[in-house]
């Protein structure tokens, strides 16, 4: 989706933005809550996808600017206006006080020690908290320190770990977690610990990517955990490989990918396939005010927007691993594909988020260039929604799998490994040892409470346009 989003605002917009800079000297001066609180209005009755369903956000829903003005500047703060401005049924615009840290987390660059977990709630007692390890990033103080898949932690710096202190315990850069055993009842600590420090880290999403041999079948497997454009070229060379290695058949691991940038969604649909070039993808739906301006058709094609050409499989079908933890950008891929292939989705119910945002920026057209200097606010809402071929969207519930196993926290097995039960689920299926209606169920009686990329990741389950 290559929205380029240069159109200039309505002048009658335009002149309710409030300059930062002295008339006399152009000094940039720190911008008032006021000022920032004027801009959330703005950004949203402009942009945001559920317009029509916030009364306060109607263009003749206030006799006068100073009507306006009063009512912006009756909020303790910009954040508690821009949430009161959001649909009930929105669970994804945010707002970020510092949108540079919103910019190096669209690159893939976070602070992180390494330690991507999952935090669930003690089968015997929801009010405790114990967390896993699902990976362990490359090169990071986690790695270093031997931290590895399946581990358990159920305390913080000697704490036990709560719903109400996770986050406070998982905020801090520096942290001790103490290990546990779990036997699929009960959790017993241990006197194991090991400290960890976050530092600054650019992610490759392209986890894993090798060829697995099955019978006379080979096998590609991708485990991809973000759509990270920044990434698109390491994720075209895993594709290559797979061409040269003659792969037949293609298993996406998606298990842990939140989402992220749509092009980058549009151009992994069009490696697994380049069969469809040209074909409708996905179309957008826009609030009605933009809908004429910006909706656009997104169709399979043949480049990066580096003018790189992608390297495509010509697949007709895949089998895809997901669980709660894919949302957005891997359900537009599931979504997409869908008219065209046949989609085998092993694991559990995605999230269910078929929106994406875009971010708004303090200026006369929103756009990062003339940015008021005087704040770092940016919003990130929600600003249309995405249908595939067929006319399939509003997937509130997630995208069930057909073949449904989850993860079993006792024996969690080794990502990429043919006997990992996720993919061994998916290679079975492949080689016909096994059904499309084979169903394991595991944890049913924890409840999952939040992740890593949750804590550190501004991005986290959002699909967003890059301007």
């Amino acid at each position: 989706m290559k929205k380029k989003f240069f159109i200039l605002v309505s002048l009658s917009i335009a002149l309710l933005c409030t300059s930062c800079f002295d008339d006399n000297d152009d000094v940039p001066q720190i911008a008032s809550n006021t000022d920032v609180s004027s801009f959330v209005w703005r950004g949203l009755n402009y942009w945001y996808l559920y317009k029509s369903d916030v009364p306060n956000l109607g263009d003749n829903q206030f006799s006068s600017a100073e009507a306006l003005n009063t009512f912006v500047t009756g909020f303790e703060n910009p954040k508690t206006l821009f949430e009161s401005l959001l649909s009930p049924i929105d669970e994804f615009s945010f707002i970020v006080e510092d949108y540079i840290q919103l910019e190096q987390a669209f690159d893939g660059i976070t602070s992180t020690n390494g330690m991507d977990f999952k935090l669930v709630r003690y089968p015997n007692n929801r009010d405790l908290v114990f967390g896993y390890v699902r990976f362990v990033l490359p090169n990071t103080d986690a790695a270093t320190k031997g931290i590895t898949r399946g581990m358990i932690f159920n305390t913080i710096n000697g704490t036990q770990i709560t719903a109400q202190n996770s986050s406070q315990l998982l905020g801090d850069d520096t942290y001790t977690i103490g290990l546990a055993t779990f036997d699929g009842e009960n959790i017993s600590p241990t006197e194991t610990t090991f400290t960890l420090t976050k530092t600054q880290y650019t992610e490759n999403p392209v986890f894993i990517a090798k060829t697995l041999t099955l019978g006379s079948d080979k096998i590609g497997y991708l485990m991809y955990n973000s759509f990270t454009a920044n990434f698109n070229s390491e994720l075209n060379a895993a594709f290559a490989q797979f061409k040269t290695d003659n792969i037949t058949r293609l298993v996406l691991d998606l298990r842990y990918n939140p989402g992220g940038n749509t092009e980058t969604a549009k151009d992994l649909a069009s490696m697994i396939t380049g069969q469809f070039t040209g074909s409708i993808f996905t179309t957008e739906e826009w609030n009605t005010e933009r809908q004429n301006e910006f909706s656009g058709v997104n169709l399979f094609d043949t480049q990066l927007d580096t003018k790189e050409t992608i390297n495509s499989l010509n697949l007709s079908r895949v089998h895809i691993i997901t669980t709660k933890s894919s949302a957005s950008a891997s359900e537009l891929v599931i979504n997409g594909l869908d008219p065209y292939v046949t989609i085998t989705q092993v694991g559990a119910a995605t999230r269910g988020k078929f929106q994406a945002s875009v971010t708004v920026y303090d200026s006369p057209n929103f756009r990062r260039t003339n940015a008021n200097l005087g704040h770092t606010y940016a919003l990130q809402p929600l600003v249309l929604k995405l249908i595939n071929s067929a006319g399939v969207t509003d997937y509130f519930d997630g995208l069930a799998p057909d073949i449904l196993i989850e993860e079993n926290l006792t024996d969690l097995g080794t990502l990429g490994d043919p006997n990992e039960p996720l993919l061994k689920a998916a290679l079975d299926n492949i080689s016909g040892t096994t059904t499309k209606k084979e169903t394991t169920h595991y944890n049913k009686t924890m409840e999952e409470i939040g992740e890593r990329k949750q804590y550190e990741d501004p991005t986290f389950q959002r699909m967003y346009v890059l301007p």
